[in-house]
């Protein structure tokens, strides 16, 4: 397998809207052939339009693989495990397909999810829709800069790119998704100092306080991983504010891109379960995960040519012992990654 990679890494745009999917039993051949054709369709809407960088990610799970594309399966996809702390749970929740859709005009992202659920019809069924928003300079709705650690050039394609230790899907990529929404009642009633306190860094310069000054439960403080040698392990996080005033929804929608989704459930595991030395993610009493899903993002290569499944692989679909383990904690929580920074 391998080829051309799906357009991951990107700057960011002001609009992007988020689907998760199910794929209804039986429909496996039509939502093959939308996904083959999904670029094309891309190409049709955004070719009007150059200047405004739509683009669209398309990431599988780990039951639909099987029943979509058959074995081989790519090594590290599995299920996201559902995290209960003591105080504080992170779901795992229904979710075949996710559309990751991107542009610096809305109407964009919306006629090309349009487009492509029209063309999927009742093969699936939207089970998760956010539509994200640039919130100013960047800032999320607690009005902190989000993203500020993502990694550039050569540094950002490695981060999110699977390699020769799975070759069968070299260029690929792993994407996990959440979707957050905030007390901002509760938020705004924190000083700007406690507020800053909570994310680790300052709120008008955004600049990282020292890690001698810094809360251990910081939001920062548990979500920097380091390797067993010691080296930062990057990730390419493109989240985006969305809300509802008249509900008074207000979150963050958390997508984070990378190449094995190891790192990306051991910042879960420190956010939920904790660490040493902090008991939980502070950001998490002002802010509630609602989903959780875990997806493979193919190649392009392997999108529009798909390989077809052998036949029974929708029955062994529903044998969980068929899709590879969820992530296997440690005893003290940890994947065996290495220490925080």
């Amino acid at each position: 397998m391998g080829g051309e990679q799906q357009r991951i890494v990107e700057l960011p745009t002001s609009a992007a809207i988020f689907l998760v999917l199910t794929v209804a039993p039986g429909a496996e051949d039509v939502v093959r052939d939308v996904l083959a054709d999904a670029g094309g369709i891309r190409r049709s809407v955004g070719f009007r339009v150059p200047d405004a960088r739509l683009t669209c990610v398309v990431g599988i799970g780990s039951e639909c693989w099987d029943r979509l594309y058959g074995a081989p399966r790519p090594a590290r996809l599995h299920r996201l495990a559902p995290l209960h702390g003591p105080v504080h749970s992170a779901p795992s929740t229904p979710g075949d397909l996710l559309l990751h859709i991107r542009a610096d005009r809305t109407d964009l992202c919306f006629e090309l999810a349009q487009r492509l659920t029209e063309a999927l019809g009742d093969a699936t069924t939207v089970v998760d829709e956010v539509h994200g928003f640039k919130s100013f300079d960047e800032r999320d709705l607690l009005g902190f800069v989000d993203g500020t650690e993502n990694p550039e050039g050569e540094g950002a394609f490695d981060a999110v790119t699977v390699g020769d230790e799975d070759p069968g899907f070299a260029g690929g990529s792993y994407v996990l998704v959440q979707r957050y929404v905030h007390d901002l009642e509760a938020w705004d009633a924190l000083t700007v100092e406690q507020q800053e306190r909570a994310i680790g860094r300052t709120k008008l310069s955004n600049i990282e306080i020292d890690d001698d000054e810094k809360a251990p439960d910081a939001h920062i403080s548990l979500n920097v991983i380091e390797d067993a040698v010691g080296n930062e392990v990057d990730i390419m996080r493109f989240n985006m504010p969305f809300g509802a005033v008249g509900t008074r929804e207000f979150g963050t929608y958390f997508i984070g891109y990378a190449s094995a989704p190891d790192v990306m459930e051991q910042m879960l595991a420190n956010m939920f379960l904790g660490t040493g030395d902090a008991a939980h993610d502070r950001i998490l009493d002002f802010s509630t995960a609602l989903t959780g899903n875990l997806f493979f993002v193919p190649t392009v290569d392997l999108l529009e040519d798909p390989p077809v499944p052998a036949p029974g692989a929708e029955a062994a679909a529903a044998d969980p012992s068929a899709h590879g383990s969820v992530a296997a904690w440690d005893a003290d929580g940890s994947l065996g990654l290495g220490s925080l920074r």
